[in-house]
């Protein structure tokens, strides 16, 4: 059983994206998404610094595109699941028919917009912890008044908050945790910060009509496989502020019987953790149009 999987903010690279607008009609598509949503997604994802791509309004629409384009150019496969980490997840909305890629790319530009104007509000941000047991770096956090945004599995947590509570975390790590390593993200997302984004976000929902998906779509919201496409739009509106819970994603996938993980352009980080979680299962990145073909053939042996 294969399941595809969608990166999060933080995996893109400066020029990234060069060699996929390379392949047949990649340049067109999104030369005509980048009209549509009012974004030079082709412009960020060749030329761009890493600056301007950290940029959450830019970031987001840029991924998602990626991740479709990577997509459409395996061809006609069929997961037996899909999942994506953070905004990843609405490429996997997409993937499963959910929405289609129109109004994917046009629901996660909202989301880059309104989630930059939240971090604009207070200045905060995140921090990764290496080493320690989550069971004692939970609470610790949460007695710092940080949150736990990302809980990825192997032990890596991502806690989110003001700045003055990363400082004090930094002074004061929890039992066990080697290093805290402040991010390069505009603010803390997947918290309570995130509460104005999720009203814009809940508001543009409205104008959609979400099909039931068409495989399984296993949620960051608790690992889930969420059978009913107005739940799954729900759901993304409401991640925004809540922590992302990869380590029940790839729970879940045990559990569904997976065999390969096919990881997404930009890939690199997903196919990290579940070598680590998910031992037994064969994982390929796709980084470039170089991994096509090796990512076929383990889709040929894997899809349903």
């Amino acid at each position: 059983m294969l399941v595809l999987v969608a990166p999060g903010q933080g995996s893109q690279t400066p020029g990234f994206l060069t060699e996929w607008l390379e392949l047949p009609g990649a340049a067109d598509r999104v030369a005509a998404w980048s009209d549509a949503i009012g974004l030079d997604l082709a412009h960020y994802g060749t030329k761009a610094d890493a600056d301007e791509i950290r940029d959450t309004a830019v970031a987001q629409p840029l991924l998602v595109a990626a991740g479709l384009l990577s997509a459409s150019a395996l061809g006609d496969i069929d997961p037996g699941a899909v999942a994506g980490h953070s905004v990843g997840e609405i490429t996997a909305a997409a993937l499963a028919g959910v929405l289609d890629d129109a109004a994917a790319l046009s629901l996660v530009r909202k989301r880059g917009l309104a989630m930059a104007d939240a971090a604009a509000i207070t200045e905060t941000g995140m921090a990764a912890l290496l080493g320690g047991d989550p069971e004692v770096t939970v609470p610790h956090l949460e007695k710092l008044g940080l949150t736990p945004a990302n809980i990825n599995g192997g032990g890596q947590i991502v806690a989110a908050g003001t700045m003055e509570q990363i400082a004090a975390l930094e002074a004061d790590k929890p039992e066990g945790v080697r290093r805290v390593v402040p991010l390069k993200v505009a603010g803390a997302f997947h918290t309570h910060h995130m509460g104005p984004a999720v009203e814009t976000l809940a508001e543009a929902a409205k104008a959609l009509a979400p099909a039931d998906p068409k495989v399984a779509y296993v949620s960051n919201k608790d690992g889930k496989a969420v059978a009913s496409g107005a739940e799954v739009l729900e759901r993304l509106v409401g991640q925004v502020a809540n922590p992302v819970r990869w380590d029940l994603c790839m729970e879940t996938f045990k559990e569904l019987g997976v065999t390969a993980l096919v990881e997404l352009c930009p890939g690199g980080t997903l196919t990290g953790l579940a070598k680590r979680a998910l031992p037994g299962v064969k994982t390929l990145a796709l980084k470039t149009p170089a991994d096509l073909d090796a990512a076929r053939e383990l889709i040929a042996e894997h899809a349903a």
